[in-house]
């Protein structure tokens, strides 16, 4: 006799899943509108990736943020510091420093030298197809596993706000059908908007968030009158860890402070090589203003990771049952910021800063699309299918096929993804991009002796070394069973791949190097001298 499977228990409901859709639905709407009336125009390459070049270091620098302030800044760091405390926070210092790096090594110099894609600037001075395959299969790794953080935290508040269970005995449940309707709506943005409708998603998106987080975090220190103190003291209350102290996460041991340092090299090298805010740079029409651009995106960056130490928090000192409710609730840690919403402002807020969080999945899986579908269109299909002979509409057209391509995979990776501490999952792109991106980049940039051998010894290698650790690592394989200990490969993948790049470039040594392209390159990335040409449709 078989015994009969048991229904998973009811999701608890919180607020009004009417309320809460239909904000939502209306940001949806007005969103569809602008992608629409901005988006009608000229159909070139240079529209599709770069806007026409139209917008101003202001404009690019909110756009920047709205695409680099994810659901890992929203939902993910509030939820690890509402868990973890002061290791949690460790997220937010190491997302902002690596600012630092992409506005010293490449932000300038990449927007003087390229022309749409990552792979524009490795074929300045190298053979074309190899480097172009290498560069649009590294942006595609990277765009997919950044993805599936988005689609993550996107089920986690489907789960919360409407009580839409998620089944342990079907991959396809409530929360994989919201995960396809979101996924339509970004393939929706990209296939019709380009970089163009993209863009002014993410600048609406990014002013919504830090208005709305804003809100919440001045809420939060009214409660506590605007003491630190008392507030810190509050959340130890309401926690099982102590939340002030480090060491809840990467103090436990040698393995946890080993894999903490993995992690901050991760995330500080992470934002100079991933190529959907690489591609970023190519919306402005100077370097001056791409300059401007990274200014800008700090100052907003900075100050909503400041916002993020009082929402985390301020979550287990408000939410009743401490981070005991908030690991217990649908979505675990993605749930803290939305439970403090609820319990500062009820219904209203709750739905305001779930329609928030939405807009913050859309805007970011929108601009990773983007950038994946122009990687294989401009690179792949353009440059090395064609050889460079097809018309600009023709390549727009398969970077609109590509978009759907992709978007299908982010939602079944989301789909499989579903549960996971989303500021985790984006450390990991953080890592396959420091490892495979930049150390390519720098060294081309930099090094009269790269070569073509040396930029796929360092792209190569550095990808499969990540990715090939994250499979055996505790990630994947559980902490039981894992052959490589740390959850983050950084500290391993990253100087593996600066190291290959060198022994490639001594394993190619004969290869002809052309002196007068890089001196050609040196001047351009320094002085702009001949950008413009290059950036001619």
């Amino acid at each position: 006799m078989t015994t009969p499977t048991a229904a998973p228990p009811a999701t608890p409901q919180v607020g009004s899943p009417v309320l809460n859709i239909s904000i939502f639905a209306l940001f949806v709407v007005i969103t569809l509108i602008i992608v629409y009336r901005v988006s009608r125009g000229p159909r070139t390459a240079n529209d599709y990736y770069a806007a026409g070049r139209s917008f101003s270091g202001p404009q690019n620098g909110i756009a920047i943020s709205g695409d680099y302030l994810s659901a890992a800044s929203f939902l993910g760091i509030a939820g690890a510091i509402a868990v973890n405390g002061y290791d949690g926070f460790l997220y937010s210092i190491g997302f902002l420093v690596a600012w630092l790096t992409a506005l010293l090594l490449v932000a300038e110099l990449l927007r003087n030298t390229g022309r749409f894609t990552m792979g524009d600037v490795l074929a300045f001075r190298m053979r074309q197809r190899p480097v172009r395959a290498a560069a649009a299969i590294s942006t595609l790794v990277v765009s997919l596993f950044y993805l599936l953080a988005q689609m993550a935290g996107a089920g986690g508040l489907i789960a919360l706000l409407l009580g839409v269970n998620d089944n342990p005995d079907s991959y396809f449940d409530g929360q994989s059908l919201v995960l396809v309707i979101v996924g339509a709506i970004m393939i929706g943005y990209v296939f019709f908007g380009g970089m163009k409708g993209t863009t002014w998603v993410q600048i609406i998106k990014a002013t919504l968030l830090v208005i709305g987080t804003a809100v919440i975090t001045v809420w939060v220190l009214g409660v506590y009158g605007f003491n630190l103190s008392a507030l810190f003291e509050a959340a130890n209350a309401g926690a099982t860890d102590d939340l002030v102290n480090a060491g809840n996460q990467y103090g436990t041991s040698t393995t946890t402070k080993i894999n903490f340092i993995s992690l901050a090299i991760a995330l500080v090298l992470g934002t100079a090589g991933l190529p959907h805010i690489l591609m970023r740079f190519y919306t402005v029409p100077n370097a001056k203003e791409a300059r401007r651009s990274v200014q800008w995106a700090i100052w907003i960056i900075g100050i909503f990771y400041l916002f993020t130490l009082v929402v985390g928090y301020g979550a287990p000192a408000l939410v009743p049952g401490g981070t005991t409710a908030i690991e217990n609730a649908p979505g675990e840690e993605n749930s803290a910021a939305p439970l403090l919403a609820y319990e500062l402002g009820g219904t209203l807020l709750l739905g305001i800063i779930a329609a928030v969080a939405f807009a913050t999945i859309l805007a970011v899986v929108a601009g990773l699309t983007i950038t994946a579908s122009a990687s294989f269109a401009h690179d792949v299909y353009a440059n090395i299918i064609k050889k460079g002979e097809v018309d600009s509409r023709g390549e727009v057209r398969v970077a609109r096929i590509t978009v759907i391509v992709i978007g299908t995979l982010a939602i079944i990776g989301g789909i499989l993804a579903l549960g996971q501490n989303v500021a985790f999952l984006v450390a990991l792109a953080f890592a396959v991009a420091a490892s495979a991106n930049l150390p390519t980049l720098l060294y081309t940039l930099f090094w009269k002796r790269f070569n073509t051998m040396g930029s796929l010894f360092s792209i190569y290698g550095g990808l499969i070394s990540c990715v090939g650790l994250i499979l055996i690592s505790p990630v994947t394989m559980g902490r039981e069973d894992a052959i490589f200990p740390l959850q983050n490969p950084g500290i391993i993948s990253i100087p593996l791949s600066f190291i290959l790049g060198i022994v490639g470039t001594y394993v190619g040594s004969r290869e002809v190097v052309s002196e007068q392209r890089f001196a050609e390159m040196e001047v351009r990335s320094m002085t702009g001298a001949g950008a413009a040409g290059a950036a001619e449709d």
